[in-house]
Formats: C-alpha cells, structure tokens, sequence
C-alpha cells in the first residue's frame, strides 16, 4: 500500500514556481500511485489562496491554478476534520496540516519547514522535505 501524505502549503507553492525543484517532482507524481494525498477543505482553499495571491510570481493563471487544484481533488484522498488537536505547534496554519495528517493516518508531510512541525512524532506521522520525500519512494530526478 503506497504511503499518505500531507503537503505543506510551501511544497505546493514552491512546485508552482519552478519546475526545477523537487517540489514539482513531488506534485508530477500526484496519481501516479507511488502515493496517496491526504486532503480537506481547508486545506485546498489555502494551497488555492495563496497561488492566486501569488500567481503574476508564478507565471499562472488564476484557470491553471484551478486547473492543477482540481486534479489535485479528484485524485486525491479527502478527509473531514472531526478532532481539532490545537494549539500543538506554533503556526496555526502547521496545526491544520497537522489535524489533517492525523485524521488521514498520513505517513508523511511533506515541507520545507520541517523544524515548524517538531513533535509530530508523537501522532506517527514523519516530517521530510520533499528531495527526502522523493528518496523515501524511490523517485530519480
């Protein structure tokens, strides 16, 4: 059974911004079954908050935006939030990742800030950046 995870708002943003980066290896595998993506509504309108915010940087439209998020939804695994855990961490954005890795039973999230998630053990979720992500499925760039 391939892993779960949970993608970190700057994962997202970061694959949007260059192809180059192993944030973008990481969103090219989205259904391609080395893993699942664990998501919630909150979760998805802030990924689509911020690239809109964002997307004159990026280089998208506002319709590719919604073109990439809704392949996102239709392939991903989605999850509603019943138990709250917060405050566990110091971003209340990071606990929405968080609250949303343990209701999925994620294995990973995935971001560039791993240090923001320190005590995620506890709930078994591990915390990699996404060039670990993509060693830990066996991905080659």
């Amino acid at each position: 059974m391939p892993p779960t995870v949970v993608l970190d708002t700057n994962v997202f943003i970061s694959a949007l911004r260059s192809k180059r980066g192993a944030s973008h290896q990481v969103l090219r595998q989205i259904g391609k079954e080395k893993f699942e993506i664990a998501l919630s509504v909150p979760l998805i309108l802030e990924y689509e908050e911020v690239a809109k915010r964002q997307s004159r940087q990026i280089g998208l439209t506002h319709s590719d935006i919604d073109d990439i998020l809704d392949f996102v939804c239709r392939v991903g695994q989605h999850h509603a939030i019943h138990f709250l855990w917060r405050p566990q961490l110091r971003d209340p954005e990071d606990d929405m990742v968080l609250e949303l890795a343990v209701e999925a039973e994620a294995d990973f999230i995935v971001t560039h800030n791993v240090r923001d998630f320190a005590g995620t053990e506890r709930f078994g979720v591990r915390v990699v950046t996404p060039q670990e992500f993509l060693e830990t499925i066996g991905h080659t760039t």
